[in-house]
C-alpha cells in the first residue's frame, strides 16, 4: 500500500549510498522549496496524485467490453457468480460508515483548497487537492457498501507522503504544518473507516456463513466469505477456532466448511469447462491470484532491500556528530514502517499463494479422478510389452555391497559411500547419452504417483509463484545497490558466486544420477511394502513373513545407502553455496580495500554484508528456480500424458432402440494395450432370461463379460448393447467399507419392499439375523468382516437390487454351499426379481442351472458356441436344492429393526487414533535414541562452534571498521583482534583473518551436515526395522480393523517424513536456541537494560506461540487423518472400477471424492490460515522489537561500530526468538508423523508361543482334536465357535461342511493359532497349539485360501519363495497341476496374479500345497473357481500326492468332498454332526 513511497525512498537512498554528504538532501531549505519539479520532496508530494490517476485508469479499464479472463475471480459470489442476491433490492442506500467517509473526504478537500489560498496564494497544495477531489468523486459515484480498495490505496499514499514530509521540515507551528497535520488526521480516520467496512456486499444472504468471532459451525462456511478488511488483514477471524483449540482437542465438527471459492464442487465444474492444456487451464483458473502475487512480490522485494539502505543512513546519522539524534530516529521509524509493510504483504502473499496452491491441487486431484473413471484399463503385462528396461539398466539402478553395510554398520556405510562418492566424478563429467523413454500408459502405481507427487509438484509452483518475479528482481536490485555502495569491487564477489554455481552444476549432475537411482530403489521398496501389507495375512499363514521382512529390509538398506550418497552430495552443494556466501564479502572487501584503496568503515561494511547476502542468495536461487520449474514441467508432462490416454471404448455401448436381449456378430476382442486376441469371431444372441456361460479355466468366460461391458478393445464385428446400467457382480466380490445395506443399495434409493425381497432371494436373511446390527453392520475393508459366501451374496444382491435390465453375474455361486446355492438359483435367478431381465451367469456349477437356463454357452479357447443344456450333467441333489426352501429361515425384520433403533452401529473398522495435546517427550526420545546419542552430542558441539565462529566474524568486521579511527602507532591490545595493525598501514592481516573465519565457518557447517546425514541414516534404519517387525507380528485383529490405506499411509508418508526434513528441523531448533542464548549474552553485556526487555519480548513470543500451538497440532492431526480416506477412496476406485462403470456410478464416485477432497483440504487450509495468524503477529512483534532495540542502542551512547554489532546481534535475537517458536511449531507438526510411527512400535503383539515342537512335529500319524473349544475374534464380539469337540483321524480326508457363515473358515484358521481359544484347547499330535511356537506351527501346516495371493515375479518364486525345493521338484508339480496352460518356472506373474484367471490362481495355490507336502493341509474352497472336469482331475492328484497327509477340505461342490473319509458339519458356530463319511443319512449333502 505504500509501495510508491518505498520505491521513492529506495531511489533516494541508493542515490546517497556512495557518499555521506548526499544525505543532506533532507534539509529544511529543500523542504520549503518543493515547487522545483526536480526536487525529491516534490516527487514525494505528488505520489498520491499519481496513485489517484492509476486508480482512475483502472476504473476505465474495468469499463472496457473485454478484458482477460484471469482478471476475474474464478469463483465469485453475486449475480454473475455462484449465489443469487438475497432479494431484488439493489438500491445504494448510504450506510453510516459511508456518510462518515463522505464527510471526511470533503474535509480533506476543503483543507487542501484552503491551503492554496491561506495564508497566501500558493499552488503547491494543488496536486493534493486534486487527489482529494478524485477520492470524493469516486465515493460519490460508487457509494460503496464494501471496502473501496482504490480509495484505500490513495489514502495510504497521502498518509505516507505527508508523514515523510512532516518529519523532514522544521517542527514549528506554521500554517503549512497545520494543514499537513489536518490532512494526516483525516487520512488516518478515513483509513480506519475503510478497515471497518466489509469485503462482501452486506445485502447478500449470509445465513450459511459463520460470523467472525462466533463459535465455529461445521455446517456453515468459513468467516472468510464475510469479513471486514481489518479482519482479513489481521487474520483475527481465526480467534474463535483458536479459542476452542486452546481449551480442548479439535474435532471435525469444530471446523468450518471451506469458503465458497475453495469448494471443489464449484471448482471442478468450472475447471472442466475450460479448454486447452492442463497448464493453460490452471493459469486461467488462478490468473487473478498470480497477478496479485506478482504485485506483492515486487512490493516485498523493495521492502527487503530498503533494510540495508536505511541501515546505512542510520549508521551515517550516528557517525555525523553534527546531525541531531532525531535524524537517526527518523531512519529507525522508517525501518519500522518498511518492516510493517513487509509483514502485511507477507500475510496477503501467503493467503493468495495458498489459494492458488489449494485450488490448483484440488482441481488436478478431481480432474485425475474423473479421468481414472473413464480411462481404459491396461494391465501390467500390457505395459511390459510396450516398454521394458533391459536387465543391465535394472542392475545399474541397484547399488551393491548392501550386506557389507548391514554387517559393518556406520563404518561400512561411510567407506562404501565415499568410494561411490569419488568414483561418480567421472560419470558426471562424461555422462552417457540420455535415452528417451517410450511413453506408455500409466500403471496403477503411476496413477498413485501422479496423485501423491506430481500434483503436489505442480501445485507447489503456484504457491511459490512469487519467486519467479522476486528472484530476478532481487538480483537486479541487489546488483544496483551493491554497485552504488562499493562500486566495481562487487564484481569480484559476484565471480566467487558464479564459480561456486558452476561447480554446483557439475555436482548437481552427479546428484541427479544418484537421485534417479534412489527413486527407483524407493519405488521398489514401496512396491514390496505395498505387496507385503496387502498379503500379510497369507504370508503369516505360510510362515513366510520373515523372508519378506528380509527382502524389504534389503530394499530399505539400498534406499538408505543411496540416501547417504545423495545427502553427502547435497551437503557438498550446500557447503559450496555457504563457502561462496562467505567468500563473497572477502573477495569484494579485498578489491574494495586492497585494490581500490577505500576504507572499510562501519557504514559500508554492515550494509554491504546484508546486500552481499541478498545478492548471493539471488544468484543461488536462479539455478534453483530453473530446477524447480524443470521438475514442475516434467510433472506437468506426466499429467498431460495421462490426460490424453484413451478412454474406455464406449462405441460398444452406443444406444439403439431398445429390444430385449443382447447381440454379438463376428466380434473379436483383445486386452487393452495388447494385440493378443482373447475372444475371436463371437456371434451370439443373448435373449431375456438366464443364459449360463461355462467353460474350462482361463477359457475366456470373464473376458466375455468384460467385452460386453466395454472394458476390452474390439477388433471387428458388431456388439449391440443398450446404453444403460448393467448390474455387475465381479468374480472377486468388490465391497466398500460401509454397512451391508449401503453396499446393496450402492447408488439406488432405498425401497423397503424390494430390499426385503432381494435379501430373501439372495439367502441373506439368516446371515443378517446373526449380526448384532443386522444389515447396518459394517463389513470392513473389502468385506473382511464377512465370509466368502456372504461377500458373494452381498455383491449379487447389489446387482439384483438395481433396476438394471441386464445382469452380468461372474461366478457368484462358487463360494456358496450346495443348499444356499440352490436357494439363490431358485429364488433369485428364477424368481420374480429377474423377470424381464437379461441375466448372464458365469458358473462351473452348471448342474444347478441346467433346468432353468434359457440357453447355455460354452467358451473354449476364446471361441463361443451354444450347447444343448440337456448335455450338462445334473448335480447330485440339485432338484431338491431348487425346490426346497431353507429350513426355518430367520426373518431379518426383527434384527434390522433393532439395528435401526440402535444409536450407532459398531464400526468394523476402527477410527484412526489421534493423540491429544502436544507431542509427548517420549516420542522425541524414541527418535533421538534411534539416531544414536553420541552423534547428537557431536552435532550440538558442531553447532555451538559454528555460532561462535559466526559471532567472531561479526566482531572482527566491527573491529576492522573501527580500526581506521585508531592511531597508527597504537599497539595497545585490550581485546580480541586489537593486536592487528591498522588497516591503513597493512590490510593483509585483516583480509587473511576474515578469509580464515569464512572458511572455518563453512568447514564446521559441512561437518554438521555430514553428522546430520549419519543421524538420519541411523534413525531411519532403526525405526523402519522396528516398525516392520512390530507390524509383522501384530495380532490378526489389527489387520481386520486397520484399513490398508491407513497402514500404508504410515509406512510410506510418515516414514518419508522421518527420512526427510525432520532431522533438519531438529538441527535448526538446536542452532536457534544457541543463537538466542548467545545474542542475549552479547547484547546484555553492552546494554544491561536489554535483559529486562529481552525477557519481556521472549514472554510475548512464547505467549502468542502457546496460543497457536494446540490448534495447529489438532488441525495437522485432522489433516493427516483426512488424507487416508482420500487415498483409500482412490484405491477403492481402482479395485472396483469395472463395477463402478457397469452401474454408471461415475458421477456418484466423483461426488464422493469431491467431498473427501473438501474434508482434507479444509484442514490444510485452516492450518495455513493459522500460520498466517501467527506470522502476522510474530512479524509485527519482530518489527517493533527491532525498533525498540535500535532506540536502546541509540540512547545508551555506544559507538557506531558497537551499535552496528549490537543491531546485528539484536536482529539475531529477534529473528532467532521468532524462528525458534516457528521451527519448534514445525518440529511439533512434523513429529506428529513420528508419533504415528511410534504408535506402531507399541502395537499389541501376537504371543509367539512357549513350546518349540519336535523337528518332525506334526507327524503323519498325529490326530487333530478339538476339546470344548470356543473362539471369538475380539473380546467385544460374539463367539464365532462355541463348545466345539471332535477328533479328526490322522491321514484322513475330512470334509468341513456347513452353510456359508457357519464358522468353517474360522475353524480352519484356528488350526494356525490365528485366534487362541477362550475356553478349551486344540491339540495337534497331542500338543496344545496355543502354546506352540507360531512360526513353527504355520511353516509346518499348509493353509490354502479360496483367493491365493500371488506376487510379482516368476512362477518359481511364487511356488517356493524360500527356495526350499529343487527346480526339478517345482517343475514336476507345476506340470502335474497346470500342464495344459503351458506354464514354466520362468513364467512371469503380475502382482496379485492379475495376468491369470481366478481359476489359474487357484491352480498355482494348489501347486504350492502339493510342493510343501505338509502333514496337515487345509483347503478352503481351493477349487471353487475351477471347472468340474479340471476339479475332478485335481482331486485325484491331491489324493495321490497327499495320501499320507491329513487333508481338511472346505468345499461347497459335492464332487470335491464326496471321497472324504470323515466329515464335520457346523451350524451357526456350533457342531451339528461329525463322524466317518456315510455315517447317517445325508451326511455329505450340502
Amino acid at each position: 500500500m505504500v509501495e510508491p513511497f518505498l520505491a521513492t525512498q529506495l531511489v533516494l537512498g541508493a542515490a546517497s549510498f556512495s557518499s555521506p554528504e548526499s544525505s543532506a538532501y533532507f534539509s529544511t531549505e529543500a523542504a520549503l522549496n518543493i515547487d522545483d519539479a526536480s526536487d525529491p520532496l516534490f516527487l514525494i508530494s505528488i505520489v498520491p496524485t499519481l496513485i489517484a490517476c492509476c486508480v482512475l485508469l483502472f476504473r476505465a479499464f474495468q469499463q472496457l467490453p473485454y478484458h482477460p479472463k484471469f482478471f476475474k475471480n474464478f469463483v465469485q459470489e453475486g449475480p454473475d457468480g455462484c449465489e443469487l442476491l438475497s432479494n431484488s433490492k439493489t438500491t445504494r442506500n448510504r450506510s453510516p460508515l459511508l456518510n462518515a467517509f463522505l464527510i471526511l473526504s470533503s474535509i480533506g478537500l476543503i483543507t487542501q483548497v484552503g491551503a492554496i489560498f491561506l495564508p497566501v496564494r500558493d499552488l503547491t497544495p494543488l496536486p493534493r487537492a486534486l487527489t482529494w477531489a478524485v477520492l470524493l468523486l469516486l465515493i460519490a459515484i460508487d457509494r460503496p457498501r464494501t471496502a473501496p480498495l482504490g480509495a484505500l490505496f490513495i489514502l495510504c499514499g497521502v498518509l505516507s507522503s505527508q508523514l515523510l514530509l512532516l518529519v523532514q521540515i522544521s517542527h514549528t507551528l506554521s500554517p503549512v504544518n497545520i494543514h499537513r497535520g489536518c490532512e494526516i488526521v483525516v487520512a488516518l480516520l478515513s483509513i480506519g473507516l475503510i478497515l471497518c467496512m466489509p469485503l462482501r456486499d452486506p445485502i447478500w444472504e449470509s445465513d450459511d456463513i459463520s460470523p467472525a468471532y462466533e463459535k465455529p459451525d461445521h455446517q456453515r462456511r468459513s468467516p472468510e466469505d464475510n469479513l471486514t478488511l481489518w479482519q482479513f488483514m489481521s487474520v483475527s477471524w481465526m480467534s474463535s477456532l483458536i479459542a476452542i483449540g486452546s481449551s480442548r482437542q479439535l474435532n471435525d465438527e469444530d471446523v468450518w466448511q471451506l469458503s465458497l471459492e475453495f469448494q471443489h464442487r464449484i471448482l471442478h465444474d468450472q475447471f472442466r469447462e475450460l479448454g486447452g492444456s492442463v497448464v493453460g487451464r490452471l493459469l486461467v483458473a488462478n490468473g487473478l491470484d498470480l497477478v496479485i502475487l506478482l504485485c506483492l512480490g515486487v512490493l516485498e522485494a523493495f521492502s527487503n532491500f530498503a533494510g540495508p539502505v536505511l541501515l546505512q543512513q542510520l549508521l551515517r546519522a550516528m557517525e555525523n556528530t553534527l546531525a541531531p539524534r532525531s535524524r537517526a530516529v527518523t531512519f529507525a521509524v522508517l525501518s519500522l514502517l518498511v518492516r510493517l509493510v513487509a509483514c502485511q504483504s507477507s500475510v496477503f502473499s501467503l493467503w493468495y499463494s495458498r489459494r492458488s496452491y489449494e485450488r490448483s491441487r484440488g482441481e488436478m486431484i478431481t480432474m485425475l479422478y474423473e479421468k481414472t473413471l473413464s480411462r481404459q484399463i491396461i494391465g501390467e503385462s500390457a505395459l511390459s510389452n510396450i516398454s521394458k528396461p533391459s536387465d543391465e539398466e535394472v542392475e545399474s539402478a541397484i547399488p551393491d555391497s548392501n550386506t557389507v553395510i548391514e554387517r559393518q554398520g556406520t563404518a561400512g556405510a561411510v567407506y562404501s559411500t565415499f568410494r561411490r562418492f569419488g568414483r561418480s566424478l567421472k560419470r558426471a563429467i562424461w555422462p552417457g547419452p540420455l535415452q528417451q523413454a517410450q511413453k506408455q500408459p500409466a500403471s496403477i502405481g503411476k496413477i498413485y504417483n501422479l496423485m501423491r507427487n506430481d500434483v503436489y509438484e505442480v501445485a507447489q509452483r503456484f504457491w511459490e509463484f512469487q519467486t519467479i518475479i522476486r528472484v530476478p528482481l532481487s538480483l537486479v536490485l541487489s546488483i544496483v545497490l551493491v554497485w552504488k555502495l562499493i562500486g566495481w569491487p562487487c564484481l569480484f564477489g559476484i565471480v566467487t558466486v558464479i564459480v561456486a554455481q558452476s561447480v554446483n552444476v557439475l555436482i548437481t549432475r552427479i546428484l541427479l544420477q544418484y537421485e534417479r537411482e534412489r527413486r527407483k530403489v524407493t519405488d521398489g521398496k514401496l512396491k514390496k511394502v505395498t505387496q507385503y501389507v496387502g498379503a500379510i495375512r497369507h504370508l503369516r499363514w505360510y510362515g513366510w513373513q520373515d523372508f519378506w521382512q528380509e527382502q524389504i529390509m534389503e530394499a530399505r538398506q539400498q534406499e538408505l545407502r543411496l540416501f547417504v550418497v545423495t545427502g553427502l552430495w547435497r551437503s557438498t552443494i550446500e557447503v559450496a553455496n555457504y563457502l561462496a556466501s562467505g567468500l563473497f564479502p572477502v573477495a569484494a572487501f579485498y578489491a574494495y580495500t586492497a585494490l581500490a584503496g577505500q576504507p572499510l568503515r562501519i557504514d559500508v561494511a554492515f550494509p554491504a554484508l546484508q546486500l552481499f547476502a541478498m545478492l548471493e542468495s539471488s544468484l543461488r536461487n536462479v539455478p534453483n528456480l530453473i530446477t524447480v520449474l524443470l521438475n514442475a514441467n516434467i510433472a506437468v508432462g506426466r499429467i498431460e500424458d495421462f490426460m490424453v490416454e484413451p478412454d474406455k471404448d464406449d462405441a460398444i455401448t452406443t444406444s439403439y432402440p431398445r429390444k430385449p436381449g443382447l447381440m454379438l456378430q463376428a466380434a473379436s476382442f483383445v486386452w487393452p494395450g495388447t494385440e493378443h486376441y482373447v475372444l475371436r469371431n463371437i456371434s451370439l444372441e443373448l435373449p431375456l432370461g438366464l443364459t449360463v456361460i461355462c467353460g474350462k479355466v482361463a477359457a475366456g468366460k470373464t473376458a466375455l463379460l468384460q467385452a460386453l461391458l466395454g472394458e476390452l478393445e474390439q477388433r471387428g464385428g458388431v456388439v449391440k448393447l443398450p446404453n444403460d446400467v448393467v448390474g455387475y457382480c465381479a468374480q472377486a466380490p468388490w465391497l466398500q467399507s460401509m454397512s451391508i445395506r449401503d453396499n446393496i443399495l450402492f447408488i439406488s434409493p432405498y425401497e423397503e419392499t424390494r430390499y426385503r425381497e432381494v435379501l430373501e432371494a439372495c439367502a441373506l436373511t439368516q446371515d443378517l439375523a446373526t449380526f448384532k446390527h443386522g444389515d447396518l453392520s459394517h463389513v470392513g475393508e473389502n468385506g473382511i468382516g464377512l465370509s466368502g459366501g456372504q461377500k458373494a451374496r452381498v455383491a449379487l444382491a447389489r446387482a439384483v437390487y438395481s433396476r438394471a435390465k441386464i445382469l452380468f453375474l461372474d461366478d457368484p455361486l462358487s463360494a456358496l454351499d450346495h443348499q444356499t446355492a440352490g436357494t439363490v438359483v431358485s429364488r433369485c435367478l428364477c424368481g420374480p426379481l429377474t423377470e424381464g431381465r437379461t441375466v448372464l451367469l458365469v458358473t462351473h456349477r452348471t448342474g444347478l442351472c441346467r433346468n432353468v437356463a434359457q440357453q447355455v454357452i460354452e467358451i473354449s479357447d476364446g471361441n463361443a458356441h451354444v450347447i444343448d443344456r440337456n448335455t450338462l450333467p445334473m448335480d447330485e441333489g440339485s432338484n431338491a436344492a431348487l425346490s426346497a426352501p431353507e429350513d426355518n429361515p430367520k426373518p431379518v425384520e426383527k434384527n434390522a429393526a433393532a439395528a435401526d433403533d440402535a444409536a450407532v452401529p459398531e464400526k468394523f473398522i476402527e477410527d484412526e487414533n489421534r493423540v491429544h495435546g502436544g507431542v509427548k517427550s517420549a516420542v522425541y526420545w524414541e527418535y533421538i535414541k534411534a539416531g544414536k546419542l553420541r552423534w547428537w552430542a557431536v552435532l550440538i558441539l558442531a553447532l555451538a562452534i559454528h555460532r561462535l565462529v559466526g559471532l567472531g566474524e561479526t566482531w572482527f568486521l566491527k573491529k576492522w571498521g573501527e580500526a581506521y579511527d585508531r592511531p597508527v602507532t597504537s599497539v595497545e591490545s585490550t581485546s580480541l583482534f586489537d593486536g592487528l595493525p591498522s588497516p591503513e598501514v597493512d590490510i593483509q592481516p585483516w583480509l587473511l583473518g576474515f578469509f580464515s573465519l569464512a572458511v572455518l565457518q563453512a568447514l564446521v557447517f559441512f561437518i554438521g551436515n555430514c553428522i546430520m546425514v549419519v543421524i538420519i541414516y541411523h534413525a531411519g534404519r532403526q525405526m523402519f526395522r522396528d516398525v516392520i517387525i512390530r507390524v509383522s507380528h501384530a495380532t490378526f485383529r489389527f489387520y481386520d480393523v486397520t484399513p490398508l490405506g491407513r497402514l500404508m499411509n504410515r509406512l510410506t508418508s510418515d516414514i518419508g517424513t522421518v527420512d526427510g526434513n525432520i532431522s533438519q528441523q531438529f538441527e535448526d531448533v538446536a542452532f536457534l536456541a544457541i543463537t538466542w542464548i548467545s545474542s542475549i549474552v552479547i547484547i546484555a553485556s553492552v546494554t544491561p537494560i536489554f535483559l529486562v526487555f529481552s525477557f519481556a519480548l521472549t514472554a510475548s513470543f512464547v505467549l502468542i506461540f502457546l496460543r497457536f500451538l494446540p490448534t495447529s497440532q489438532s488441525l495437522r492431526r485432522l489433516e493427516m487423518v483426512s488424507l487416508s480416506p482420500l487415498m483409500s477412496n482412490f484405491g477403492a476406485l481402482l479395485d472396483g472400477l469395472t463395477t463402478v462403470r457397469a452401474f454408471r456410478a461415475q458421477s456418484s464416485f466423483q461426488d464422493r471424492i469431491i467431498v473427501v477432497t473438501d474434508a482434507f483440504q479444509k484442514m490444510d487450509h485452516f492450518y495455513w490460515s493459522l500460520q498466517a495468524w501467527l506470522m502476522y503477529r510474530f512479524d509485527a512483534l519482530s518489527a517493533c522489537s527491532t525498533f525498540l532495540l535500535t532506540l536502546l542502542a541509540l540512547y545508551t551512547g555506544v559507538s557506531p561500530g558497537l551499535t552496528a554489532f549490537v543491531l546485528v546481534a539484536a536482529s539475531g535475537f529477534v529473528d532467532s526468538t521468532h524462528a525458534l517458536c516457528k521451527r519448534y511449531g514445525q518440529l511439533q507438526m512434523d513429529f506428529v508423523s513420528v508419533e504415528r510411527v511410534v504408535e506402531l512400535l507399541h502395537l499389541e503383539q501376537e504371543p509367539p508361543g512357549t513350546i518349540d515342537p519336535p523337528a518332525r512335529w506334526p507327524s503323519y500319524t498325529g490326530d487333530i482334536a478339538f476339546e470344548d473349544v470356543s473362539l471369538r475374534y475380539a473380546p467385544h464380539l460374539d463367539p464365532s465357535l462355541t463348545g466345539i469337540s471332535f477328533r479328526i483321524p490322522a491321514g484322513s480326508t475330512t470334509a468341513l461342511l456347513g452353510r456359508t457363515g457357519s464358522g468353517k473358515s474360522t475353524l480352519a484358521l484356528s488350526l494356525l493359532a490365528i485366534m487362541k481359544p477362550e475356553s478349551g484347547r486344540i491339540l495337534i499330535d497331542n500338543i496344545d497349539i496355543s502354546k506352540v511356537n507360531t512360526q513353527a506351527l504355520r511353516s509346518r501346516i499348509t493353509f490354502l485360501a479360496q483367493e491365493p495371493v500371488l506376487f510379482p515375479g516368476t512362477m518359481r518364486q511364487n511356488l517356493d519363495p524360500l527356495n526350499e525345493h529343487a527346480n526339478d521338484a517345482c517343475d514336476a508339480v507345476l506340470q502335474r497341476i497346470g500342464g495344459t496352460h503351458n506354464w514354466t518356472l520362468d513364467t512371469e506373474i503380475e502382482a496379485g496374479g492379475n495376468n491369470l484367471s481366478q481359476g489359474q490362481r487357484q491352480l498355482v495355490g494348489l501347486a504350492r500345497a502339493i510342493l510343501r507336502r505338509s502333514a496337515i493341509v487345509i483347503l478352503d474352497e481351493a477349487t471353487a473357481s475351477i471347472d468340474t472336469e479340471t476339479a475332478m482331475q485335481i482331486q485325484a492328484i491331491l489324493r495321490e500326492e497327499l495320501k499320507e497327509s491329513t487333508v481338511i477340505t472346505i468345499a461347497h461342490r459335492l464332487e470335491a468332498v464326496k471321497d472324504a473319509d470323515f466329515f464335520v458339519r457346523l451350524e451357526e458356530g456350533k457342531l451339528k454332526a461329525c463322524g466317518p463319511a456315510g455315517e447317517g443319512d445325508g451326511s455329505m449333502d450340502g
